[in-house]
């Protein structure tokens, strides 16, 4: 870093770019051998160092994704949701990626892709905290990192509260699609195995197996159009 980057700072919200070109991430390497766009949605921590992580995948088959994440040995796939247009995957982590290590150090990231081989990283990094320290720290721990941007923006960007995203998700499922999609969720039908089939839930809720699949399908579908429509919204930002 150079020493005008150094002198660079000031109490205004930095916005920091890295892109990293490595195998030895998930993400990364299946949208090289697969060329395709995968991007992070979510990142939660599960405890005792592990994180679960929340990728949507454009242009990519699905079952191939989670078959090359699950060569890495710190890496637990599972298939959330699959079709033609993309997919939903979590990944869960037992050590740290990139996104993790940037978020421990006290930047938020906002854009976490991949896409044909290469990984961008683009995250905000609050007044009160220093964005050389952080970029510096950032570099000695994720070496395959190379720092591409620093900017100044006038402000964070607001996340997609919990109560904002039950809101908009309560306005687009009808009824019916809601009491499908939480009655598979507590029946164990997304766990890995599932604990529950389709047709089990379809017989609790006294529908017929098509109509759960019709319901079902239409409640994953406006699920994930949320999840990419918010991915798009901080590209534009």
């Amino acid at each position: 870093m150079t020493d005008t980057q150094r002198g660079e700072r000031s109490a205004s919200v930095r916005e920091i770019e890295f892109e990293i070109s490595e195998s030895a991430y998930p993400f990364v390497s299946a949208s090289n051998r697969l060329d395709c766009r995968i991007d992070l949605a979510e990142m939660l921590p599960r405890g005792d160092g592990e994180y679960a992580e929340f990728f949507t995948v454009t242009d990519g088959e699905p079952e191939r994704i989670a078959d090359i994440a699950r060569t890495h040995e710190s890496v637990d796939t599972r298939l959330l949701s699959g079709g033609e247009s993309g997919a939903f995957l979590e990944f869960r982590v037992s050590e740290a990626c990139p996104a993790v290590t940037l978020a421990e150090l006290g930047a938020l990231p906002q854009v976490v892709r991949a896409e044909g081989g290469t990984g961008r990283i683009v995250a905000e990094v609050p007044s009160q905290c220093d964005a050389v320290a952080i970029t510096d720290s950032f570099i000695d721990r994720v070496p395959e990192a190379d720092f591409t941007a620093k900017r100044e923006i006038n402000s964070l960007t607001t996340p997609f509260s919990q109560t904002g995203f039950r809101r908009e998700l309560r306005a687009r499922l009808t009824e019916r699609q809601r009491e499908v999609l939480e009655a598979a969720l507590e029946a164990g039908y997304y766990e890995w195995p599932r604990d529950c089939s389709g047709e089990a839930v379809a017989a609790e809720l006294g529908i017929t197996s098509p109509t759960f699949s019709e319901h079902i399908h239409a409640a994953e579908r406006k699920l994930l159009t949320m999840v990419f429509e918010e991915s798009r919204s901080r590209d534009e930002t």
